[in-house]
């Protein structure tokens, strides 16, 4: 009798699974990349083979079957993702002195010499996790928050240097490598060129196109950008002997197909480390992207694992940033914008200046008090940096070249676009705020376009054209918007006749048609016809979505209230705490402020938000509308043995990482905190555990090795109370 998984023959679930890759690759190539490689006739073959075999086995017709999907997948839906180890971020050196500091504790913390090392460059790109599966790529997920990301699989596909399938012996059943997606910058030249051509505005810097082009809802808009990938590390590897240094380890990377950079070095000592770092700085601009500065890793991986982690950087690596690129240009004008929290910031108007790599324009100057400390004036020459390389900043007047034309700056006493006084919210404030929170069209058109984007409702067609339309269209037209409360209601018919001046993004202000001089005005929501245009159509559809979509929960819709302080790690830990929005609104302080990473501060935010009439009216109206507002428990949850506990790791774990070992905790209803104090119901301490081992002894706080993790896994905290580690063993 033939051997058979779930009545189904394996023979026929491996001629599935064949023929389905086949035609998946078939839909990818003619879809997204335009080059065919089967032809119809082989792909009908295909596609009526697998029909067959899903009629006589049934259970192989799945979502996931070719034979359920139309076509191929034409957009990225951007689901979160978790990663199968956290990807951390990089702790940072200015000076060769902390260089120096990182290798003395990284010695003292091996307790022998960490060397070799490895030099490499750090790209100034976009990061990302690719994970094979038995040599196959199955996932492409953006950093995130280093513990989930965005899936954007699809766009990853499209970036030639990304293989689809790894080659070569001994490739891994399961690796997930990590690496930097970027825009060279001969090819970010000619990338903005085109849009200049197209009549579009040009992105700032090559980071931001590469960026913006991974998270393209149309993967074949990707395909047509000029993006590259470099590989620099990995997170999991099952199924065969990972090499033992981070130079082997690139080595087998390149020999599996996948992109490695050429320009590292493995040296033996600080000298090395130093003359790397130094070559780059006096060639920076050689390689063919842009780079911040250099990344110096211990080589041997057996080191790395026993040096381990901070909460959010390896011990074992260090990134040593360059220092900013500095330019001079004249500072036309300096005006205001107002934000979504009602926070009124300056700006620097400038003579457009190439800086770090890209065309600047405007810049920040924070708040009023900034700008009388800087004594900057209008007219001035100024020294500009782009802090990071990412971020426009004014730092000072060049106050030699002054002539007396300069004119001081004096800021605002009304709100620019609603006429309110600005007051600050309470003494001691740095920031101006306009109080109109309700009516105030650019705190408005600000919400509305928040609520829309990638981190809360994620409403494709409702972008910041749209948003101000919706908000703020040209008399004698009233407004479709007036709160958020309007959101979920708008129809076809009121769409139609809208009007709207056309305004930056970055800073509210009207943009210019350079024909006329005039503001620049469209009929955002209807064609030449006079019907509903495809953007139109797109988001009156996407809003429907966005009520109930399994990747919009409760932690989004309390991102897009726009509650000040509440980012998306706060709303994930209070939507994973209260479940539901009602249950947030009437929480007390105390109870919010006891959620781990909330704190006193935003509990009184978040209270005093639920506290205002018309604030409570949003979420009536969304609940009427259909938004979902209560997060479903999870089917399989395990046990809650230990609800109302919470526990800190530290150390380095055989069975777990520190992730691992904080999921199967809450998994089963516990918290994890990242700091002991007398809240803290157990210590679980791993090898190397560091201060927090010496601070639960302080406290007097129980703690657990691994062998006592497992009881508390297996048997409850009762039983894993009787193997604490004794304080002072």
């Amino acid at each position: 009798m033939a051997a058979e998984v779930e009545g189904v023959p394996v023979a026929a679930l491996e001629r599935h699974a064949e023929v389905a890759e086949r035609v998946e690759e078939a839909n990818w190539r003619y879809y997204v990349l335009d080059s065919p490689t089967a032809s119809d006739a082989q792909y009908d073959a295909w596609m009526r083979e697998l029909q067959r075999l899903e009629d006589e086995h049934p259970s192989l017709r799945t979502p996931d079957s070719p034979t359920q999907k139309v076509g191929a997948p034409l957009s990225s839906g951007f689901t979160s993702v978790a990663h199968l180890q956290r990807m951390e971020s990089l702790d940072n050196a200015f000076n060769a002195d902390e260089v120096v500091s990182w290798q003395a504790r990284a010695e003292r913390l091996a307790e022998r010499d960490p060397a070799p090392y490895l030099c490499e460059l750090k790209i100034d790109g976009l990061a990302i996790a690719l994970v094979y599966e038995k040599g196959h790529l199955v996932r492409g997920v953006t950093r995130g928050d280093g513990r989930v990301g965005d899936d954007v699989t699809a766009n990853v596909r499209t970036i030639a240097d990304v293989p689809q399938r790894l080659t070569g012996d001994g490739v891994p059943d399961l690796v997930e490598v990590r690496g930097e997606v970027y825009m060279p910058v001969e090819g970010f030249e000619r990338f903005n060129e085109q849009l200049v051509e197209a009549g579009r505005q040009q992105v700032a810097n090559p980071r931001n196109a590469a960026a913006g082009s991974l998270r393209m809802k149309d993967p074949r808009d990707t395909a047509q950008r000029p993006l590259r990938m470099i590989v620099h590390g990995v997170g999991k590897w099952e199924g065969t002997l990972m090499p033992p240094s981070q130079s082997q380890i690139y080595e087998r990377l390149r020999e599996f197909g996948l992109p490695v950079s050429d320009l590292y070095k493995v040296v033996d000592d600080l000298e090395g480390i130093n003359g790397f770092i130094e070559f780059y700085r006096e060639h920076r601009h050689d390689p063919a992207y842009e780079i911040d500065g250099v990344v110096v890793k211990v080589d041997r991986v057996e080191l790395q694992r026993n040096l381990g982690s901070t909460s959010r950087a390896p011990r074992w690596a260090i990134a040593y940033k360059y220092p900013p690129e500095e330019v001079n240009t004249r500072l036309l004008d300096i005006q205001v914008g107002v934000g979504r929290t009602g926070r009124v910031t300056p700006y620097g108007v400038m003579e457009p200046i190439v800086v770090a790599g890209s065309t600047v324009e405007r810049a920040t100057l924070h708040n009023a008090s900034e700008v009388v400390r800087k004594g900057v004036r209008i007219g001035d020459m100024v020294v500009l940096r782009k802090a990071g390389d990412v971020i426009p900043e004014i730092l000072k007047p060049v106050e030699e070249l002054r002539d007396g034309t300069e004119r001081e700056f004096t800021m605002p006493t009304h709100c620019p676009e609603c006429g309110t006084e600005l007051a600050y919210e309470k003494e001691g404030d740095a920031d101006l705020r306009c109080p109109n929170a309700r009516a105030c069209p650019a705190q408005l058109r600000e919400r509305i376009f928040f609520a829309a984007g990638r981190k809360a409702f994620d409403v494709e067609g409702l972008g910041y054209v749209a948003a101000t339309a919706l908000t703020q269209p040209l008399p004698p037209q009233e407004p479709l918007i007036r709160t958020e409360a309007d959101l979920f209601d708008l129809t076809a018919e009121q769409l139609l006749p809208i009007r709207s001046v056309v305004r930056d993004p970055d800073t509210g202000l009207p943009k210019i048609d350079p024909e006329t001089g005039d503001p620049k005005v469209v009929s955002f929501f209807a064609n030449q016809s006079g019907e509903l245009s495809k953007n139109a159509e797109k988001m009156l559809h996407e809003l429907e979505k966005a009520k109930v979509k399994d990747d919009r929960p409760v932690a989004r819709v309390l991102v897009a209230l726009s509650i000040r302080h509440v980012g998306p790690p706060t709303a994930r830990a209070l939507a994973a705490e209260f479940r539901s929005i009602d249950a947030i609104a009437s929480a007390s302080e105390e109870e919010l402020a006891a959620v781990e990473g909330v704190g006193p501060r935003v509990a009184a935010a978040i209270h005093d938000w639920f506290e205002v009439d018309w604030h409570r009216e949003i979420v009536d109206r969304w609940k009427a509308a259909g938004v979902r507002m209560e997060d479903e428990p999870p089917s399989d949850q395990l046990p809650q043995t230990l609800a109302g506990l919470t526990f800190v790791v530290t150390g380095t774990l055989a069975a777990f990482t520190r992730d691992e070992a904080g999921a199967v905790l809450t998994s089963r209803g516990g918290k994890v905190a990242s700091s002991v104090s007398k809240k803290t119901s157990f210590v679980v301490a791993g090898e190397n555990a560091g201060s927090k081992l010496d601070k639960a002894a302080k406290l007097g706080v129980p703690v657990l090795d691994e062998s006592g993790l497992q009881m508390l896994l297996t048997r409850g905290p009762e039983a894993a109370a009787d193997v604490v580690v004794k304080q002072g063993e």
